[in-house]
């Protein structure tokens, strides 16, 4: 069993908006970006901007299922039932001949049916006679292996909808209905600031008191899995330099994500700075441990567009439950889903203690005998990362009450 300690510390200050509060926030205040028409190819992972409807049915034509042969029977087919063979349909072909009563053609797996047609019978069930007729070997009923014409979509079905992802499943769906371009948000050009005089760049480095960065491999590592590129900046924790950094980037960039130098520390500029040149805070500080000290907020231009910016805490499990949450929430809103992220419900392995404020936990979810749990994984601090190693989740405790196994929490996964 895995029990935090009891915290009733700065996560009880007052003027602190919770998780929820600060989601709603985002998803209110951030403007979706404009439109572009790209190929469907290029699609994957892109919101769309309309709705979809299929200009054609499919299948397009009454085709066959399966290899085998399309017969003429006035009945239902009796074993050793003989048919006149009369042609061969390829897929691909046209189906201009005409079946009569008792004749068969030999047909493949999407090749037109032609007229005529009352039932497939597959090859395994055929035997050949000679080159002019084939036996049925089994009882075979009207309509059997056939794909009739318009099925599955009729002209004018709604295929997707405005807002909605385009998985692999949407594109493979959209391709056979002949879609080759698509309306979709546009991706935000995003700009990552990495704060810190700390940061080492060698070894020799490292053993002066710095540290290596985590945060730069972390945030770039999650935009290519998004698909997305974004332009990573370093720079050193001074008032000026940050300035200078975030007014060009400003109006360049649709986003600004930060880490470090977000919080009331004698070289934390990041918020000052940010509201000198302009910015408006949305929100500051969140009741959620770790990422307590997180900053949103949104500069207008002049020409009425805006540029956002997420101020994350420099721990790197703070980044990463800023990530996960916050910076997916913002990337959804822009492209015109305005959601909150996916969730799911399980119930906890084990006990947890009492917390002034929300905590995230990376934790591991799987099912034990149909039952959807989640357990934590230790090292939890801010500082630390080596769990994500084994987590697949993150999970929110609520503040101010004490859970028992058994209990159901809400989680989010990650990849």
């Amino acid at each position: 069993m895995l029990e935090s300690k009891t915290s009733t510390g700065c996560g009880a200050e007052s003027g602190l908006i919770s998780i929820d509060q600060a989601l709603s926030l985002i998803l209110e205040k951030t403007q979706r970006l404009a439109v572009e028409s790209i190929a469907l190819n290029t699609a994957l992972n892109r919101y769309l901007a309309d709705d979809i409807f299929s200009e054609i049915q499919l299948p397009l034509f009454s085709q066959s299922a399966v290899d085998g042969y399309a017969l003429n029977s006035v009945d239902n087919i009796d074993s050793h039932t003989h048919f006149s063979l009369i042609g061969e349909i390829r897929a691909g072909q046209n189906a201009e001949l005409t079946l009569q009563a008792g004749q068969a053609v030999r047909i493949f797996t999407g090749a037109p049916i032609p007229k005529g047609t009352t039932t497939v019978a597959r090859q395994e069930i055929v035997q050949i006679i000679n080159n002019e007729c084939i036996e049925i070997t089994e009882i075979l009923t009207a309509h059997v292996d056939i794909r009739d014409e318009g099925e599955e979509v009729t002209v004018g079905q709604l295929l997707a909808e405005k807002g909605q992802r385009l998985s692999i499943g949407a594109i493979a769906l959209l391709s056979m209905a002949g879609v080759q371009r698509v309306s979709v948000y546009q991706y935000p050009k995003v700009a990552v600031v990495i704060t810190g005089d700390e940061v080492a760049k060698s070894i020799e480095d490292f053993q002066s008191g710095k540290i290596f960065d985590a945060n730069g491999p972390l945030i770039q590592a999650w935009f290519q899995q998004q698909n997305q590129s974004i332009d990573i900046f370093h720079i050193e924790d001074n008032a000026q330099t940050v300035k200078s950094l975030l007014h060009d980037l400003s109006q360049k960039y649709d986003f600004i994500l930060t880490t470090g130098g977000v919080s009331v520390g004698d070289y934390d500029f990041i918020r000052p700075v940010a509201l000198d040149l302009g910015f408006q805070q949305i929100f500051w500080k969140v009741k959620q441990k770790p990422g307590k000290p997180m900053l949103f907020a949104e500069l207008k231009r002049e020409d009425l567009s805006f540029c956002y910016l997420l101020g994350l805490p420099g721990n790197p499990a703070a980044v990463y439950v800023g990530m996960q949450i916050y910076m997916q929430t913002v990337l959804n809103v822009l492209q015109g889903h305005a959601y909150f992220p996916n969730s799911f419900k399980a119930e906890l392995t084990h006990s947890l203690k009492v917390d002034a404020r929300e905590r995230i936990l990376r934790m591991r979810v799987g099912f034990d005998q149909a039952t959807l749990k989640v357990g934590s994984l230790s090292k939890q601090q801010s500082h630390m990362l080596s769990n994500l190693m084994q987590a697949n989740c993150l999970v929110r405790i609520p503040a101010g009450k004490s859970l028992n196994e058994g209990d159901v929490v809400q989680g989010f996964l990650i990849t």
